[in-house]
């Protein structure tokens, strides 16, 4: 009896008619594949238009991906972040489940069979999501979702159609918790099933709507359009479903599961048992480290607001999807951020109001004076409200400053401010500080990296941040900016006399005490 790559070789010598006739017996009679019972099948199954599949390696994730390509739908598109990945699955797929290579086109990397077409795409870098404008699909597939943007992963979505009447279109992510903080915002997208502070936690495979209303999502009650301004906004569906590497009958006859019982933690509980609450591990050049991060964030409670308020922060969005974000300070304790979309805080006199309206107990506001800040400055100024106007750029009055060692000085106020705040969260300053629960602002404060110059300690860019991750790090630099102690400036019956006095008040100021 003939292989199985016997019998591949001869079709071959087939004439058209009979490969349609093999392509008919193959698409009626014998299903080119077939989901495993549990989880998979479950996935495999879900009504959600946006489903994450994950958690443990080898539960089946990239199997579920390849098979709904080649079942469930004619149009599909299936990404890795880097081309070279995309070798491993290209190969699974033809060598493995369709064990056949007719119809495929490599250097399209395009696979056309049983009526439907497979495509596969990269984003190596940020804006490479850019060359798949305008390519619609009925079925994208991600694979290792932790490792895109998630700026790349909205923008691609946003081509999911088809114009097949009755061919329903999904998106399909695969991937095992985040390593790094860059992967963390799938812990804010699928919230509900991910984050364990989450007010609103969903079961695995509960169906959750949402909209973007103004960039931001929206949980709506069902898939009910909803009105927004004239506009009618479909909500789509989310879900997740946890694999583990113990639902795949496959590779736990191969002793897969042995490696991942070696593996050091916590590596091992994220890959053997898909914990997303794991840490992370962070980049050795990443600023604030995530478990102090962590224990600052563990340590908050409602209750630990006390006396008055210290300090507020401003971070000003300066367009695009970026926020205007103000934080609040009573001590050590930090209040929930206040963001306001960009888009709504056009100019100084609105966002100088926001802060009029947050502040309490004539509290020093700190602001970065860049674009529009520079004006809600003196729009503070001009309302006898105590400001400290911040260019993280400048060097000014830093000549003398130097780190907790007394060895590192610094490159300009943004490496100053950072730094400072790093050496506050430090367990072993005692400092104690209270950071609310936040998964976005987590993201934030450990996304900043540095390096030392000629100059000393050097902060990662906001530009920089933005073209590595498709972010602005709005929520961390409000409440870096928040934790700067200046005393507060106490009025008397001069009034106009006092705004004169600190009216030119900056950060040399605020250093000099």
């Amino acid at each position: 009896m003939p292989g199985i790559e016997a019998i591949a070789d001869l079709l071959d010598y087939c004439t058209e008619d009979e490969l349609k006739e093999i392509d008919g017996i193959l698409a009626t009679d014998t299903p080119i594949w077939v989901p495993q019972s549990g989880p998979q099948t479950e996935a495999y199954n879900s009504e959600a238009d946006i489903l994450f599949y994950g958690g443990s390696a080898g539960g089946g994730k990239t199997d579920l991906i390849l098979g709904l390509s080649l079942t469930k739908h004619t149009s599909s598109m299936i990404y890795r972040r880097q081309a070279t990945q995309l070798i491993g699955i290209e190969s699974r797929l033809l060598d493995e489940i369709v064990r056949t290579r007719r119809g495929w086109n490599g250097q399209k990397d395009i696979l056309s069979i049983n009526n439907c077409k497979i495509e596969f795409g990269s984003c190596n870098n940020l804006g490479d999501e850019i060359k798949h404008q305008g390519r619609p699909h009925d079925f994208i597939g991600f694979d290792e979702i932790t490792h895109f943007l998630e700026s790349q992963f909205r923008f691609l979505i946003g081509w999911l159609r088809t114009t097949k009447t009755g061919q329903r279109c999904r998106v399909v992510c695969a991937g095992n918790p985040p390593t790094n903080a860059e992967g963390a915002w799938v812990k804010e997208y699928w919230g509900p099933w991910l984050d364990p502070n989450h007010p609103n936690p969903a079961e695995p495979g509960e169906l959750r709507w949402y909209t973007t209303i103004d960039g931001k999502d929206v949980e709506c009650p069902n898939g009910d359009p909803i009105n927004h301004n004239g506009r009618m906004l479909k909500p789509l569906s989310r879900t997740f479903i946890p694999s583990r590497v113990t639902d795949n009958v496959f590779v736990m006859s191969t002793g897969y599961e042995a490696m991942l019982q070696a593996l050091p933690e916590p590596l091992r509980s994220q890959m053997l048992h898909g914990d997303f609450t794991a840490g992370t591990e962070d980049d050795v050049t990443q600023v604030m480290p995530s478990a102090w991060v962590d224990a600052a964030m563990a340590r908050w409670t409602e209750e630990g607001k006390k006396g008055e308020m210290s300090s507020i922060g401003i971070d000003v969005a300066r367009g695009g999807r970026d926020n205007t974000v103000i934080a609040t300070r009573y001590g050590q304790w930090y209040a929930p951020l206040k963001r306001y979309p960009g888009k709504d805080t056009p100019d100084g006199p609105i966002v100088a109001g926001l802060a009029i309206s947050e502040q309490k107990d004539s509290a020093p506001i700190h602001i970065d004076v860049i674009g529009v800040g520079g004006s809600v400055v003196d729009h503070l100024v001009c309302n006898d409200i105590q400001v400290v106007a911040i260019n993280g750029a400048a060097r000014e009055g830093l000549e003398n400053q130097k780190d907790i060692s007394g060895l590192l000085k610094f490159r300009n106020w943004r490496a100053f401010l950072y730094w400072k705040f790093r050496e506050a969260l430090d367990p072993k300053n005692g400092k104690n500080i209270s950071l609310p629960p936040d998964t976005k602002l987590k993201a934030a404060l450990c996304t900043a990296k540095w390096t030392l110059s000629a100059l000393g300690i050097q902060i990662e860019s906001k530009e920089d941040i933005i073209a590595r991750l498709g972010r602005s790090p709005d929520d961390a630099d409000a409440v870096i900016y928040c934790s700067m102690d200046t005393l507060k400036i106490v009025r008397t019956y001069l009034g106009l006399a006092a705004q004169k006095q600190h009216e030119q008040f900056n950060v040399n100021d605020w250093l000099r005490g």
